[in-house]
């Protein structure tokens, strides 16, 4: 699971990024002092889980919580029990109570990897035009990068996003999309057939980077 953690004591920051280097199904995609800082950060909005402390400056975890449109697994800490209430009331996964133990924080993990098990989040959460769209992995045929931007092929819509290919290769499952080139991402099931350098992919045809040769060819060979 990618998380990230907004936390302002040094200290706690410190128990936290050296447990989640511990668990091997953790990835730390980043570390914020305040909630602004995080609100205004697209790694925010790229991963499934945030450890996030109910005490901030200026933008309370709670507030900032509330104020996600897409909201992922959060795990509040706080040196108060009595704050772990208002946590619960939005749905928190767990709280961790200060000082942190590994005990207590290794069974705040499982839960939410129970968690994304049993509701896996199988949706891509786009803005554009001023909208954000949620879509669905199934729908996704392919995805180009183009300058600064990607584009988002799906039957009905294309859908313009200015996040980077490398990010969207690190948010889609592997076992149902994979990088063809350094411009194109792929559904997997979506792919007609192989020819020379090509995949078939719908009414495209896209090239074959060379560097990524090798594991198409054996999606054909099993």
């Amino acid at each position: 699971m990618r998380c990230i953690i907004i936390e302002d004591e040094p200290l706690a920051q410190d128990v936290l990024i050296k447990y989640i280097n511990d668990h091997p199904m953790l990835q730390l995609k980043g570390v914020f002092d305040d909630a602004l800082s995080a609100l205004n950060s697209p790694e925010s909005r790229l991963v499934d889980l945030i450890f996030l402390d109910i005490n901030l400056p200026k933008l309370s975890g709670i507030n900032f919580y509330k104020a996600l449109r897409e909201k992922p697994q959060v795990i509040f800490t706080t040196a108060y029990s009595e704050y772990a209430v208002e946590g619960f009331e939005l749905e928190a996964t767990d709280y961790l109570l200060k000082p942190i133990s590994f005990d207590r924080f290794m069974a705040a993990v499982s839960k939410a990897l129970e968690k994304k098990t049993k509701d896996p989040q199988g949706f891509l959460h786009v803005k554009t035009d001023k909208k954000y769209y949620r879509v669905p992995y199934p729908e996704i045929k392919f995805i180009s990068s183009i300058g600064d931007f990607v584009k988002i092929h799906t039957p009905s819509q294309t859908y313009i996003s200015n996040l980077k290919l490398r990010q969207l290769e690190e948010l889609l499952p592997s076992d149902e999309f994979i990088r063809i080139h350094k411009s194109h991402i792929v559904s997997i099931s979506a792919i007609n057939f192989l020819e020379g350098n090509q995949v078939q992919v719908e009414d495209q045809k896209l090239p074959v980077g060379y560097a990524y040769r090798a594991t198409v060819d054996q999606l054909f060979r099993g």
